[in-house]
């Protein structure tokens, strides 16, 4: 479609771009000609950003961007040219020329689209109208019961569907043709029986035709609405007849465009009728429709969102009016379908930034993830919003108020303090195992992250979370998400794991851990009783120099082992399985007392180096938000436990470090 050459110019010298630009930003006067606001491209407290109203231009010295009026209205709103054209002939009042098309099957397509959007407002105001008369009494009732007031309910044009197949078929029968009515999808049909005998070429349009009725393909061929062949001579055509209204019996719940224009509906049930069909009917998608790249209310909440710089993102359309009667009009629905990246490209014209406010219910919990996971990947800058247990949106404004739920939204979390805590929920994260497994739960969502650097960040702050102390896996996991290629992290292999920890492990598994009471086998090993099961047993359960090792499943299962239990048939994960085969079949040298009293020194080493490591990574994490005192005591325990390293007192005597 091409505009008229020289409208666009004319519309130029006919706008006041102080007027358009003041729609989206708060202007004051700064001088004869200019006016001064915060720029609406970059985050500032200072304004830079300036409109001349003589010259018809904008410039921002902050970000340096700059232009005409349409070239404001297209980088602000993210549309083509041709549009921001449209949006300012609409904000002046100027209207648009006669649009010329580059061919037949263009314009017919412009036609249907034209004639989708007035059908849609024609059913709109029908709707409305039943509302309000004594049929609607019952769903007024239900509009009520759900906390509705009358000024809400004009605000979201809420209607009412009549339980009757054909007053709207006969309102809109003499104001557009049949195929118009057909394409709208407010109507189902019966095919009408085929002929026997077949015009040339009528069989595979009667096919098309059924094929059509019963999927509502959308691009379908659409005659124009003056067309004289409206009858139903052609074999398979729709008659007016067999039509009858999709939606019976039904609040009606308009769906519009971000500019306002109805496209599709929502029809919800007041009938408990097995065969009144799904609770919430939905319009199928049409030409003017496609519900993947719509988001409910946006054309209401634009606005605000521009102004708050944020949106909150609700499942449900009833969620959505509510909250939005309750004063927070930057509510948008993505009306109970999976979030879409045309969604998330749509909502970003308008604000990056996001609080996401899903029913707290295990789907609730999928679909915050999923919708996460989208946003993620357009640069979002997310929070999540998880009220009690048992409350939508909707019941909580509802029953606890605007008030409680303004103070839930100060209380959101950033998007990964959020999937942290769900994988703490899901994992045993004071495991080894368990930690690797909240790890790789988490490892997609990281690699959906565009920045690398951000990337890097997150990585290490979700080691330090979950306490992954471990250095190879952490080194697994930074690898893993900054490079965006492996999967999964991978369990600790057997040459990753020390000899200290081989060792302790086959004494573990070497044989009789029957315990005697208060008994201690010698060291020396000239005690014949020496058994180094017990003796490893008494190390690792006393001090715990295991906690925070990649074997650290495995040595805990050896240690819970019932008397007499054979190693190998212990319910162990195939990894730890794996390991501890590996570690028997290649490792034979004899256990002795002082072989296993070096391995438990070593460990106790290696608790005091993870310790040191962990307390520098806490003192260069929070060094800002630590007082004198916590500061002083952190640095006091390095200086312990370092002097503990250099004069080799990691003893038998010296079990602080491990715990």
């Amino acid at each position: 479609m091409a505009l008229a050459s020289d409208f666009a110019q004319t519309l130029k010298q006919q706008a006041d771009i102080v007027r358009v630009v003041g729609d989206y930003v708060s202007l004051k006067k700064a001088g004869a000609q200019n006016y001064s606001g915060l720029c609406p491209f970059h985050k500032e407290k200072t304004p830079s950003f300036s409109v001349h109203a003589t010259r018809q231009f904008f410039h921002c010295f902050g970000c340096g961007k700059s232009g005409d009026v349409f070239k404001f209205v297209q980088e602000l709103e993210n549309i083509s040219f041709p549009e921001a054209i449209r949006v300012v002939a609409q904000k002046m009042g100027v209207p648009m020329p006669k649009a010329t098309f580059s061919s037949e099957g263009e314009a017919r397509d412009a036609r249907l689209r034209t004639a989708l959007l007035e059908i849609h407002e024609r059913a709109a105001s029908f709707f409305q109208e039943c509302l309000w008369r004594s049929e609607g009494a019952r769903a007024r009732e239900y509009l009520i019961g759900r906390g509705l007031d009358e000024a809400t309910i004009r605000k979201f044009r809420i209607g009412f569907a009549p339980d009757s197949g054909f007053l709207l078929r006969d309102r809109l029968k003499n104001e557009f043709s049949e195929e118009v009515l057909r394409e709208s999808g407010l109507f189902s049909w019966k095919d009408s029986p085929q002929p026997s005998a077949l015009s040339p070429g009528s069989s595979g349009q009667a096919k098309n035709s059924r094929q059509e009725n019963q999927s509502h393909v959308v691009g379908r061929t659409w005659h124009a609405a003056n067309d004289d062949s409206r009858t139903t001579h052609d074999v398979g055509r729709t008659t007016l007849s067999s039509m009858y209204s999709k939606f019976r019996n039904r609040v009606m719940f308009p769906i519009a465009n971000d500019g306002g224009r109805v496209i599709a509906f929502t029809g919800r049930t007041l009938s408990t009728d097995e065969k009144a069909g799904p609770k919430y009917l939905n319009s199928p998608e049409t030409a003017i429709y496609s519900k993947s790249r719509v988001l409910f209310n946006l054309d209401q909440a634009k606005e605000a969102i521009r102004a708050l710089n944020y949106a909150i993102l609700v499942e449900g359309q009833m969620d959505c009016i509510s909250v939005f009667a309750a004063g927070f009009h930057n509510v948008i629905a993505s009306s109970g379908t999976a979030f879409t990246q045309a969604q998330a490209a749509l909502l970003g014209r308008f604000s990056k930034q996001v609080v996401v406010n899903f029913d707290p219910d295990a789907a609730g919990a999928k679909a915050t993830e999923r919708t996460l996971g989208l946003l993620v990947e357009e640069e979002f800058e997310i929070r999540v919003l998880t009220l009690e247990q048992g409350f939508d949106p909707d019941l909580f404004v509802r029953r606890k108020g605007k008030d409680a739920y303004a103070g839930a939204l100060k209380t959101s979390q950033r998007y990964f303090d959020y999937l942290i805590e769900r994988a703490r929920a899901q994992f045993q994260v004071r495991s080894a195992e368990g930690k690797l497994k909240a790890v790789n739960y988490l490892l997609p969502h990281i690699q959906r992250v565009p920045s690398r650097i951000v990337r890097d960040e997150l990585a290490q702050e979700i080691a330090q979370k979950l306490s992954v102390d471990s250095a190879v896996l952490r080194q697994e996991l930074k690898n893993a998400a900054t490079s965006r290629k492996t999967t999964e992290v991978k369990a600790v292999p057997e040459t990753q794991v020390t000899d200290a920890e081989k060792l302790l492990i086959r004494a573990l598994a070497s044989g009789d851990q029957s315990d005697s009471e208060g008994y201690v086998s010698d060291r020396s090993g000239a005690d014949d009783a020496f058994d180094p099961a017990r003796q490893a047993k008494f190390f690792l359960a006393s001090e715990r120099l295991h906690v925070g090792l990649g074997t650290e499943s495995l040595i805990e299962s050896l240690l819970n082992a019932p008397e007499g239990s054979e190693p190998m048939d212990l319910p162990l994960s195939d990894s730890d399985r794996g390991l501890l085969a590996a570690i028997l079949i290649r490792h034979d040298e004899e256990l002795t007392a002082d072989k296993v009293d070096g391995a438990a020194r070593a460990l106790r080493r290696l608790q005091i180096k993870r310790r040191l490591e962990q307390l520098q990574r806490q003192l260069e994490s929070m060094m800002k938000t630590l007082d004198a005192a916590q500061i002083k005591a952190l640095m006091d325990e390095k200086m312990r436990l370092k002097k503990l390293l250099m004069n080799g007192a990691a003893g038998e005597n010296d079990t602080s470090a491990a715990d």
